[in-house]
């Protein structure tokens, strides 16, 4: 009975917020570039403020609400996070806006894929060599003219009940570029019980995961930026990889000892 009530109720939100609000933001980041690119007193450009605003208001068509921990850094960083949800794109973009490193089939997954797009998303065809390089490259690119990336170094989503092994290659590009690397941890409800609920089932689609959300119970959804890594202090990206991975696991251990 929750469940039906909280389609009834969520439905018409996802709707309005796909029909109406989308629209407008597709129009409001298609204006002239002097004011997409106009700076608010935050010194986020006005662009930014409008995509992010659209992710937050997703999140809470899901029943989530969106806490931050720590501050995110400015400038050209490396921002890696622990993997459970295509929901994690859109936490993190509530908060910063960060061009991810996503699969190239979220391109076009409806409402996520069109905003990953205008996002600065860097596609990557999985098991494909040629594509990796060339995303390593645009990775370097983008960090040493000052921008910043994010990246899931697992590499894939999980069942939400442990944080995978980080793949060190992925660290090059900031280890090449001298960016600072920022763990951040991501779990959701409460002391983190619903990893479980919102990771993908065993061969669970997206259209399936999603419509599941869409009734499930929602909850927080904490964004924690953790305590940054500079590349240049660390020997190896294979070191950079298990700091970053070690300081997530921590704070996804002391959610369960709460």
């Amino acid at each position: 009975m929750l469940r039906v009530l909280r389609y009834l109720w969520r439905v018409p939100l996802l709707l309005w917020h796909a029909l109406v609000h989308l629209p407008l933001v597709l129009l409001l980041i298609s204006l002239p570039r002097a004011l997409r690119e106009r700076r608010l007193r935050s010194g986020e450009s006005f662009e930014h403020r409008v995509m992010r605003a659209w992710q937050a208001g997703l999140m809470r068509v899901f029943g989530y609400r969106t806490r931050r921990f720590g501050t995110p850094l400015p400038g050209a960083t490396l921002f890696v996070a622990n993997h459970v949800s295509w929901l994690d794109i859109v936490a993190l973009h509530s908060q910063r806006m960060l061009g991810f490193v996503a699969k190239r089939e979220i391109a076009g997954w409806p409402l996520v894929g069109r905003l990953a797009q205008r996002g600065e998303t860097i596609f990557h065809q999985r098991g494909d060599t040629g594509s990796l390089g060339g995303v390593m490259e645009e990775m370097s690119r983008r960090l040493s003219a000052g921008r910043s990336v994010a990246v899931f170094p697992e590499g894939r989503t999980r069942d939400g009940r442990e944080v995978g092994p980080f793949h060190a290659r992925i660290f090059l590009a900031a280890v090449e570029s001298g960016a600072p690397v920022q763990p951040v941890a991501l779990r959701y409800g409460r002391a983190g019980d619903a990893q479980s609920r919102i990771a993908f089932a065993p061969r669970e689609n997206f259209a399936g995961n999603f419509l599941r959300l869409l009734g499930a119970r929602g909850g927080d959804a904490e964004v924690h930026f953790l305590e940054p890594i500079a590349s240049s202090d660390i020997e190896g990206r294979r070191r950079i990889a298990e700091v970053a991975r070690q300081r997530i696991v921590e704070v996804m251990q002391e959610s369960r000892t709460r």
